[in-house]
């Protein structure tokens, strides 16, 4: 797993059913069956410890109290003038009864919605105007059958605290005019919160508090944190070299001039495989997580010379965390810092300017190679 990077180029010595020779599109199905066996994880078994309501109110809800000071309170009478049955929306306060916005929660999947999940606002704060956010977070969970209720994937779970992250950015911010306020911000900096609130999902205490059988009330079983944190780690090597060979091939084609532009385009692949083997990645054993004749992301979607902007914010994410973990974890004197110095600014003031403002320095990498378990190969 520490070798993805300069290996052999036949794809490895690594032989299948009959005799045949591995090769990258294996990786997915033996990494799977090697996790089942080795780490013990049953994923779908954990479902009935995730049941929505109680991760909502009990998980995301609660850790945004305890760090930031919000409390939320359903508006059943407001969901009943929005476009489907089934939304939920909640009214936001501070601590000083102060309204901070509406949380609309579109979590089901229905034949006319579109896949996946993220965050949107209808409204910005604009101090301006005295307009406070409205903010939703949308997600395609599978609606349960009537009378029952509704589980989550352990992924889903995390999705809902990720995009909570990012409602929170909207929620908690500050500022004169909308389009400097909230996610209105640069694209290498929109994913910072939300991967910072996905590390509440595994805070003990509210773990114990959501993750409980949805029929007999039992918390998860003893060691299966470990097991899953175990599991995490499985397989980073491979996700983290596929993904750093993506974000090059990303700059290589962004980085063209009207000297090199030609001789790439005369052949595509040829030029794709030469910028990463040059970097060090052999692609037949590791390919690239998005190839150069399918990456919306930079052709289509927005990321051009953007796509490092995930790993950038893990980058952030990781060293953060580690302030919050050195500073006593999820209380409400670090939410307000984290608050004050970095939700609230928007587009205000620069980035880095905030982040130093926040940690006391530049964010530094070693907390992401911990997390990901790379540090000794790093060294």
């Amino acid at each position: 797993d520490g070798q993805c990077a300069g290996g052999r180029g036949d794809g490895g010595g690594a032989r299948g059913p009959g005799g045949r020779r591995g090769g990258p599109w294996d990786w997915p199905v033996l990494s799977a069956a090697y996790a089942r066996e080795e780490f013990a994880v049953d994923a779908d078994a954990l479902r009935p410890y995730f049941e929505l309501d109680r991760v909502l109110t009990e998980g995301v809800f609660a850790a945004a109290t305890a760090l930031y000071g919000l409390t939320f309170a359903e508006r059943p009478e407001l969901a009943r003038h929005l476009y489907r049955p089934g939304i939920r929306v909640f009214e936001v306060t501070g601590e000083d009864s102060a309204g901070v916005g509406l949380f609309v929660a579109d979590l089901f999947a229905r034949p006319t919605k579109s896949g996946g999940a993220w965050m949107h606002t209808v409204r910005d704060r604009a101090d301006a105007l005295g307009e406070r956010p409205v903010v939703f977070t949308t997600m395609n969970v599978p609606a349960p059958a009537a009378g029952r209720p509704a589980l989550l994937t352990l992924d889903e779970t995390t999705t809902l605290f990720h995009e909570f992250g990012h409602a929170l950015h909207g929620l908690l911010a500050r500022g004169e005019y909308a389009s400097l306020t909230g996610t209105n911000v640069p694209r290498d900096v929109v994913e910072f919160p939300s991967q910072v609130n996905e590390v509440w999902l595994r805070e003990p205490s509210l773990l114990a508090a959501y993750a409980r059988h949805v029929e007999s009330g039992e918390p998860l079983p003893a060691g299966t944190l470990e097991r899953l944190e175990a599991a995490d780690l499985w397989g980073e090597g491979h996700r983290t070299v596929e993904y750093l060979g993506a974000t090059l091939v990303d700059w290589a084609w962004h980085s063209l001039t009207e000297e090199t532009v030609d001789a790439a385009t005369a052949d595509p692949a040829a030029f794709e495989r030469r910028v990463l083997i040059e970097a060090g990645i052999d692609p037949d054993l590791v390919p690239p997580r998005y190839g150069t004749g399918y990456f919306k992301h930079i052709f289509g979607g927005g990321y051009a010379a953007g796509y490092y902007s995930y790993v950038w914010a893990e980058v952030l994410d990781a060293d953060a965390v580690e302030w919050f973990r050195e500073h006593g974890g999820m209380t409400r004197e670090n939410g307000r810092r984290f608050a004050d110095e970095l939700l609230s600014r928007g587009d205000t003031r620069d980035l880095l300017e905030s982040y130093r403002a926040f940690r006391g320095r530049d964010a530094e990498l070693e907390p992401l190679l911990r997390r990901r378990g790379l540090a000794d190969a790093a060294a």
